[in-house]
């Protein structure tokens, strides 16, 4: 299974979270997996070990929705759109696997197929104000071969 469908998966995981308690949730999470056709075990526990992470960072990535989404707290946004930044703010800041640039199309694109009219734009925004304030990850210092090492000492 592709990463794009994994993502899918997931996000749909953490949509469901949100009608959900945890206790329900295992049995939902059973049955979700039950339902998909060919699914492999490393497919399988990828998808669950990302949708756990995802929510241990929930309280993190929230405060950061908070506070870069201008007039819309989480408790007012659409429930897809809130989804898909989750998973996309989740992956810009948490998992070093996949670049800024490929977390806000995907969740851009999963916002547009499943939200509203004006989901996609809405979620771009406030990964793009994310973006924008995240530091750009460091480049490797090139090591020197020893002996130019010696020589720089001189």
């Amino acid at each position: 299974m592709r990463r794009r469908e994994q993502r899918e998966h997931i996000f749909k995981l953490l949509f469901m979270k949100e009608f959900n308690s945890n206790e329900e949730m295992t049995e939902q999470l059973s049955m979700y997996f039950d339902s998909l056709d060919q699914l492999s075990e490393e497919d399988e526990a990828y998808m669950k070990e990302k949708y756990g992470h995802v929510l241990e960072q929930l309280s993190g990535i929230d405060g950061l929705l908070n506070e870069t989404s201008k007039g819309w707290k989480t408790k007012r946004m659409n429930r897809v759109d809130l989804t898909a930044l989750r998973l996309a703010v989740y992956e810009m800041q948490y998992d070093k696997d996949v670049p800024t640039g490929v977390a806000i199309n995907e969740a851009v694109e999963l916002a547009k197929r499943f939200g509203g009219e004006d989901s996609g734009s809405f979620v771009n925004g406030i990964l793009g104000k994310i973006a924008a304030g995240k530091p750009a990850p460091e480049e490797p210092v090139p090591e020197q071969p020893a002996e130019q090492e010696e020589n720089s000492e001189a």
